[in-house]
């Protein structure tokens, strides 16, 4: 890949606001020594979008969702809760 654009990484990662978060995420894991996925002589920053363009990069599945009835206690009036 000659260069890497942000069109080739959004084909990846549709939205641009999740694009520059898992760009900052990947270029602090390389910062920090993490091993690159593809080989490149560039900084930490564009060969984090290298490897998102790359696919070899992508977000997390998403957090499980909480139970809708975590609290039933909260659903009581202040009256209930005390008991009269």
């Amino acid at each position: 890949m000659a260069r890497v654009t942000i069109e080739d990484c959004l084909k990846k990662v549709p939205n641009p606001f999740e694009l520059s978060i898992l760009g900052a995420k990947r270029a602090h894991q390389l910062l920090k020594g993490a091993t690159p996925l593809v080989k490149s002589d560039n900084r930490e920053v564009i060969l984090a979008l290298r490897e998102i363009a790359a696919g070899k990069v992508r977000k997390a599945s998403k957090e499980p969702k909480l139970p809708t009835q975590s609290r039933p206690h909260l659903s009581k009036t202040a009256s209930e809760a005390e008991g009269t």
